[in-house]
């Protein structure tokens, strides 16, 4: 199946203020699911620079949509249920679909 990442909507800085937006969550999930020990390995895994990471931490930095397909690629994860993990709502007119 092919991936389309025009439909991959990024965080804008106002996303940044959203209440349920919480990057820590995604990332320490991401962490677990991949035995990593720390944001530095992650950064490694995801082939980003660690001030990245730090950045999306204390949301200074949206997470784009070209990391939210490497992390997608990286674990199998739906691209909405990492949105999801990070409390980033579903682009408008999109329906989360339900699990089988």
């Amino acid at each position: 199946m092919q991936k389309s990442i025009a439909t991959v909507k990024p965080l804008t800085e106002d996303h940044l203020s959203i209440p349920t937006y919480d990057p820590n969550n995604l990332l320490d999930d991401l962490i677990e699911k991949l035995n990593l020990k720390n944001d530095a390995a992650l950064s490694r895994a995801l082939e980003i620079a660690p001030p990245v990471i730090s950045k999306i931490r204390h949301r200074r930095l949206p997470i784009g949509a070209s990391l939210l397909v490497r992390m997608h690629d990286m674990t199998g994860l739906q691209l909405n249920e990492l949105r999801k993990m990070a409390g980033i709502p579903l682009p408008t007119g999109q329906v989360q679909a339900s699990r089988s």
